[in-house]
């Protein structure tokens, strides 16, 4: 077996059964040394992503998922793209009912980014009367 990094694709994933799937409850994964390229220099881009969801019928492996994110080690993407197509490939993989994901990169040149991209299934509304906000943000109800 390779220990050579592999490109990120939806097909590195593994996923579980959810074992509550009546109940929504929030899991939260959260990688502090994610590493990317920089498309126009090539230099190394650090940051923090954080994954929160709400699953439906499957959640994600965590090693799986360590493994797809340290496939973008040595891709040279923007900010904006990679967190999106992060997004994409777990909502591709798992169709959570929420998804949000948080991308927060270390300053480069003075200036620090972070990247916000979210999902909310089609229907979908938190169990208790909860409702989803404006920005996709999941709020109880007053």
């Amino acid at each position: 077996m390779s220990d050579a990094i592999k490109k990120p694709s939806v097909e590195i994933f593994e996923l579980f059964d959810n074992p509550y799937p009546n109940r929504d409850y929030l899991i939260t994964h959260v990688c502090p040394e994610f590493t990317s390229l920089c498309p126009k220099t090539g230099q190394p881009d650090y940051g923090t992503i954080t994954i929160e969801y709400i699953a439906d019928k499957k959640c994600v492996e965590l090693k799986s998922l360590k493994f797809y994110l340290q496939g973008y080690r040595n891709e040279g993407v923007f900010y904006e793209r990679l967190t999106n197509q992060i997004l994409d490939d777990l909502v591709t993989a798992m169709a959570p009912r929420y998804l949000k994901l948080t991308a927060a990169f270390t300053p480069r040149g003075g200036l620090h980014s972070t990247i916000v991209a979210t999902h909310v299934a089609e229907g979908w509304r938190p169990n208790g009367g909860g409702q989803c906000c404006g920005d996709g943000a999941c709020c109880a109800r007053d």
